[in-house]
């Protein structure tokens, strides 16, 4: 039986997927359970895969083919067929689901929130700043800096949404203060609500996390330079 399947599957193979290339082959070989072989010599019946339906399909003006499997023995494989009228909104969609990939993975590796929109930054620039009002050294004046940094998001935020960005910034930090509320962020949608809890904006804690301190990292790396060299200088 499995010589038998074995030729067929050797004809079936030259006829219809003969393009596969090495990439496509090992995820076919996750989906469906089974193991990559050189020769069809070599099948086993413990070397084959399973999936309850191959099939191959056309699409598109320029009859495309596609060869899909499903069914497979490990259902957890899951493919993305992405369409667009050119390369540049596909090359985008990929960018996006990509993003929102690495959004479920850090939720995975860490499941805590903070809440978006600039709110997090703002309540971060507040505490930054009470704690530089109460700090009487030279460090004040970083702390300060440091919580101005962070409030430019929130900045750049509303300016991106075609609002007044010292103003907008202004109206939500006060009402952070006088509310007590750290949710309150930019209303990016103009939907007449500050409360990102309220919008359902959040980002991960450990997202946020890595950009502040990569952030850092590369301020601390240009302040170690003391001297820079325009070109052609001391060239005489």
């Amino acid at each position: 039986c499995c010589c038998i399947f074995a030729e067929f599957g050797k004809q079936w193979y030259q006829r219809r997927v003969r393009g596969v290339g090495g990439p496509e082959i090992e995820l076919i070989a996750i989906a469906t359970g089974g193991r990559i072989v050189p020769r069809f010599s070599e099948l086993s019946p413990e070397k084959l895969g399973f999936a309850g339906s191959v099939r191959e399909i056309g699409f598109g003006t320029t009859k495309d083919r596609m060869l899909v499997i499903e069914e497979c023995h490990n259902s957890r494989a899951v493919t993305l067929f992405l369409r667009g009228s050119n390369q540049m909104i596909v090359q985008e969609a990929k960018r996006s689901i990509w993003d929102a990939m690495c959004v479920i993975r850090n939720l995975v590796r860490d499941n805590r929130i903070v809440y978006g929109g600039g709110s997090n930054e703002i309540s971060a620039a507040v505490a930054v700043n009470e704690a530089a009002d109460k700090n009487s050294s030279i460090e004040q004046y970083a702390m300060r800096a440091f919580g101005a940094a962070l409030e430019s998001v929130p900045m750049a935020l509303a300016e991106n949404s075609g609002l007044s960005p010292f103003a907008t910034l202004a109206e939500v930090k006060s009402r952070q203060i006088k509310e007590g509320n750290p949710r309150l962020g930019i209303d990016c949608m103009d939907k007449g609500e500050c409360d990102m809890k309220v919008q359902h904006v959040i980002e991960t804690l450990i997202g946020k996390k890595q950009q502040i301190m990569l952030a850092t990292q590369l301020v601390r790396m240009i302040l170690k330079i003391d001297d820079v060299r325009s070109p052609g200088e001391g060239e005489e």
